[in-house]
This record gives C-alpha cells, structure tokens and sequence, in this order.
C-alpha cells in the first residue's frame, strides 16, 4: 500500500491538476454551466484513458524502439526536472501547453481532450511515469492498483476542475503559485530519484564509487 500511495502522489504532483485551473478558467468563461460539466468530465475520461494506454502499451513500445527502461528513467527524469524547474518559478513548463496550443484550444468549441487533458494534464512527464511503471511493475494485483492510482488522479482532476472557480477564488494568485511550487518541489526529488537510479544501471561502476 506505500508504494500505491507513493506512486499516486508521484502522479498527482506530474498531472497537477491545479496548475490548469487558470487556463480552464479563461477557456470557460463565456460557457454555460452545463457545457462545462460536460468538458470536465471529458477531460477527467481523457486523462484516464491517456494514462492508461500509456501503461498497457508503454512496454511495447520501449522493445519496438530497441529503449532500456534504465534509459527512460534518465530521460524522463530530465524532463520531469524541467517541469519542477517551470514549477518552483510557479511558471507551467512548455512541455506541457505551449503558446500554439493554447490558442488552438481556444478557438475550439471543446476543450476538454485538447488542450485541457493533453498536453496541460496528461502530458509528456505523466506518460513517461507510466511506461516507467509499466517496465518495474510486476504481478496482475500490483498491475491493477497502478491502474486504480491513474483513475483516482482522472478523478481528482476532475474534482478540481468541477469547482475551479471556487478553488481560484479562495486560494488567488499566492495559494495557486504556493502549491504549484510545493508540488514542484516533489517532483525534483522524484525526477532526481529517477535519474540517479536509471545512472546507477546504466553505470552500475558509479555506484561502486
């Protein structure tokens, strides 16, 4: 059970789902609020299935590309500390939304899968946790409790998104960067953890030292 609640923070905090509040906020203020129920619970069902197929299909593809899972944990890590990085200046990290996308999300009609759960929720550093996962995971009950973390983190995203507008007004400009750098503190020592034991591996002569 630690290692599940582990893993779910580990998500929780590469998702973030507060850190798309201010955009889902400015993509929905001049909808109904029943079209935005609708985009909430579709970005919730596209972060779940995103995950998920992430981590049924990750194994494969690391053998179709002939890629070490060792070698994906360095770079993921790399790539996680650079949204840390974006995190602790309370900035969103480019890897998740860059300015393209957002005005493309913008003029669409539905946002809920673009831009709002790929990239701003389940973008690249969430993919790459769950095809690391896929590689270290063994066993069918262990296989379903990963599946279980990524649907509570659909759901809490979800949750979020449902009162982000009372979640921006309670917290404001301060809370919303306070808990963006909090998470982005988690996830340097994650990305750190995964960068040091994918080394490790790779060069296990390191280690010795």
């Amino acid at each position: 059970m630690g290692e599940f609640v582990l893993f779910f923070i580990s998500l929780f905090s590469i998702v973030n789902p507060f850190s798309a509040i201010p955009a889902y906020v400015g993509f929905t203020a001049d909808i109904p609020r029943r079209e935005r129920g609708r985009i909430t619970r579709q970005t919730g069902t596209a972060v779940f299935a995103i995950l998920t197929t992430s981590y049924l299909t990750g194994e494969g593809l690391l053998r179709f590309f002939s890629i070490g899972i060792d070698s994906l944990r360095v770079a993921g890590g790399l790539l996680i500390l650079g949204m840390a990085w974006s995190m602790l200046q309370a900035k969103t990290s480019p890897t998740k939304q860059t300015p393209e996308e957002e005005a493309e999300g913008a003029d669409r009609g539905s946002i809920g899968v673009v831009p709002m759960a790929m990239p701003l929720l389940a973008g690249p550093g969430s993919i790459s946790l769950m095809i690391i996962a896929a590689g270290d995971t063994k066993g069918i009950g262990n296989h379903a409790l990963v599946v279980a973390a990524a649907f509570l983190v659909a759901a809490c995203a979800w949750a979020i998104l449902q009162t982000a507008g009372p979640i921006a007004h309670v917290l404001g400009k301060t809370g919303m960067n306070v808990a963006t750098r909090f998470m982005g503190l988690i996830l340097a020592a994650i990305a750190v953890e995964f960068i040091t034991s994918g080394l490790g591996e790779i060069f296990p002569g390191w280690v010795q030292i």
